[in-house]
């Protein structure tokens, strides 16, 4: 009996060890195994060894939990081998919309004025949240929502057919961020307040177009400081 996992086009994992987890109360301890593969028969674990340090970093790294060491720049915030947060300043920006909807259709194209912003990668997830402020955000730094179709009550962009880089790190961050505004706003992401102006989203960028600065009054509050945005990873 042949035990494989494939994970994409070219790559074929076969099974060779197994951890047991033992747990009683807030104790635990874990043994490794090596498995056995006989013809047309279930595979039989032998018996087990403690698992050591060694061979959880190794797991690790095979899992994708290594991170690289980096020069972090002024503009990242936070980092761990999952996430990585950074901020952007304030800048005009150029924007494009879907054809779904006649009157967004007619801001397509156009250069806008953009709120600072604080961008995060989890895993492959793009997450964005905006700032009312020009400097660099602290962790108790109250956060907005993010002026922007296509992006959720948790700030999580919904990346349909958007073109991101393959690897996240420090040196990816602006394609992602270049990725994000290349793409088109096509809808409304959930139930999520996307900005306080009187004329809801369609009508803040109508009034826009062209302008040196974006208008902070009306960027919704998310009710998130910087720091429970970055804890919390995508949870509303």
């Amino acid at each position: 009996m042949n035990v494989h996992l494939r994970a994409g086009d070219n790559q074929i994992f076969s099974l060779k060890q197994a951890v047991l987890l033992y747990q009683e109360g807030s104790r635990a301890f874990a043994t490794l195994h090596e498995v056995k593969i006989r013809p047309d028969q279930a595979p039989y674990l032998c018996a087990g060894q403690s698992v050591t340090t060694g061979f959880l970093e190794t797991l690790a790294k095979g899992l994708g939990a290594s991170t690289a060491a980096e020069v972090l720049p002024e503009h990242v915030l936070a980092r761990t081998p999952e996430m990585i947060a950074w901020w952007s300043r304030a800048q005009p920006r150029l924007m494009f919309f879907g054809d779904s909807n006649a009157e967004a259709k007619k801001l397509n194209g156009k250069l806008y004025p953009h709120p600072a912003l604080v961008l995060m990668i989890h895993g492959r997830e793009l997450f964005v949240r905006a700032l009312d402020e020009y400097h660099r955000p602290a962790s108790n730094t109250r956060l907005k929502n993010a002026p922007y179709w296509n992006t959720d009550s948790a700030g999580r962009v919904c990346l349909g057919s958007m073109r991101v880089p393959e690897d996240v790190n420090v040196g990816s961050l602006s394609g992602w961020e270049k990725a994000y505004f290349a793409s088109e706003f096509t809808h409304p992401s959930g139930a999520v307040r996307l900005t306080t102006h009187s004329g809801g989203f369609l009508g803040l960028w109508s009034n826009l177009a062209g302008r040196k600065h974006f208008p902070v009054k009306f960027l919704a509050d998310s009710k998130q400081t910087l720091q429970e945005f970055i804890e919390r990873k995508g949870e509303g």
